[in-house]
């Protein structure tokens, strides 16, 4: 390969939560329709090689965090779409609601 070969970037998860070896990676996708994201949910652990792999199922004790990490996953792809909303508005010229003058003065 030669100076000038360029491999396409990894493509890289918006955001990564995490609890101890479980990871909720929040993945940003487009539609014809606009953006949207996606959470995926996995379990870190060592191969018989000692490398790193994820698994996607869950034993009984990484259920609640499981769902922890649910929640907060929720909690961040709303903020994201918040931050997203925001900056579109932006992009338009338009201040966000709660930041427009008020007329009825």
């Amino acid at each position: 390969m030669s100076k000038d070969d360029r491999s396409p970037e990894p493509i890289r998860p918006e955001d990564v939560l995490r609890d101890g070896n479980l990871k909720a990676s929040i993945w940003r996708n487009g539609s014809e329709r606009g953006d949207y994201f996606a959470t995926t949910f996995a379990r870190t652990h060592k191969d018989d090689d000692g490398n790193l792999r994820d698994s996607h199922s869950f034993i009984g004790t990484d259920l609640l965090k499981l769902s922890e990490l649910a929640r907060r996953s929720y909690e961040r792809t709303s903020e994201l779409r918040r931050e997203e909303f925001k900056g579109r508005r932006e992009e338009q010229g338009r201040a966000p609601k709660g930041n427009r003058p008020n007329r009825s003065q």
